[in-house]
């Protein structure tokens, strides 16, 4: 077991894992991390499971000091992470020492960077995770957001830190920059939009304004018009699903999002793209692109391709060098089989 102690927490950051699933039907959010590939990710590389704890950063970095010694991964948008005022990679896992301090220089992109530490942050499992519910003080530590001299507990890695360090990726899973096209399904309530409103819809470009936080991103650009007005009977809200009240701007729903609402929802960002509104901040400008449930199945199947190639590839010993493979064809028992075989330089 050991600990790090928050010295500044920055703009805003939270104990988060995957999210809270089950219990919407009783009005509880989902919430979890914004960029859930981003997450995942930072929890591979120290050798966690995915739907471990992580801290969640956003925009502006927190200073944390490390009370022993601790294996962390940082990855999602570049807030410029620093070990004692030098910098360190990010998408790679790092050792750092008792009476070391993390800081952050400042927001070079993207928007929110997630932080996971070998054996994960020892929260209580409120509802089957370590979430927090900010607006319901549920969850996290405390049900809140970090404060100056919060003492966070973290757990012990099941295996040894030198083991753990240096695993790493050559970059995320996204470019994040300025100007985001997000790929949309349309519906449910897309029949309740004009056909000169959906072309606005796709034909705009919409601008991320300063209404934006865990709970939704509200856009501003031009108005989408309506059938025969805004509201409808309330019904379930899914992360990415975009919102168009009466005043026609959209706005894109979260991992905080209600439950339910009753305003029609022109059409749902799909998975993959779900990190590019997350790592989006005020400012940016969105543009929409149509698109269906069967290219939305291929990109995220895809996607889930690459994570499992990750975590196979991962735990190559750091000092062993590949120097040959050999790939043989061979039958046993009449059975045929593919082999191939590496020659490693340890």
């Amino acid at each position: 077991m050991g600990q790090i102690r928050i010295l500044n927490p920055g703009l805003m950051t939270t104990v988060q894992d995957l999210g809270r699933y089950g219990f919407q039907q009783y009005g509880v959010s989902v919430s979890g991390a914004m960029d859930q590939f981003s997450a995942r990710l930072a929890n591979i590389l120290v050798g966690n499971d995915e739907h471990e704890g992580i801290l969640e950063v956003t925009i502006m970095g927190p200073k944390i000091e490390f009370l022993n010694s601790e294996v962390i991964a940082i990855t999602g948008g570049d807030l410029q992470p620093l070990i004692n005022n030098k910098p360190i990679n990010m998408n790679q896992s790092i050792l750092v020492n008792s009476g070391d301090c993390l800081s952050f220089k400042g927001l070079k992109r993207g928007c929110r960077s997630y932080i996971a530490f070998a054996g994960g942050i020892d929260v209580p499992i409120i509802m089957g995770s370590k979430s927090t519910f900010l607006r319901a003080k549920l969850g996290g530590y405390e049900g809140r957001s970090l404060n100056p001299g919060d003492l966070i507990q973290i757990c012990k890695s099941s295996s040894s830190l030198s083991d753990l360090e240096g695993r790493k990726v050559e970059k995320g899973f996204y470019d994040y920059s300025n100007t985001v096209e997000l790929r949309v399904v349309l519906g449910p309530q897309d029949d309740c939009f004009t056909k000169e409103g959906l072309e606005t819809f796709f034909k705009s470009e919409y601008t991320v304004t300063n209404n934006c936080d865990r709970m939704g991103y509200t856009l501003d650009g031009e108005k989408i018009q309506h059938k025969d007005g805004a509201d409808i009977i309330s019904d379930g809200i899914s992360m990415g699903a975009i919102q168009v009240p009466s005043k026609g701007t959209p706005i894109i729903m979260m991992a905080d999002r209600q439950t339910t609402g009753g305003y029609t929802k022109i059409a749902n960002v799909i998975t993959v793209d779900l990190p590019k509104v997350a790592q989006a901040k005020p400012g940016d400008k969105i543009v929409f692109k149509k698109s269906t449930l069967e290219e939305s199945h291929l990109l995220i199947n895809k996607l889930e391709d690459k994570i499992t190639d990750i975590k196979k590839h991962i735990n190559t010993p750091k000092n062993v060098e590949v120097l040959n493979t050999r790939s043989f064809f061979l039958k046993v028992n009449g059975n045929p089989y593919n082999v191939k075989v590496e020659e490693i330089n340890s």
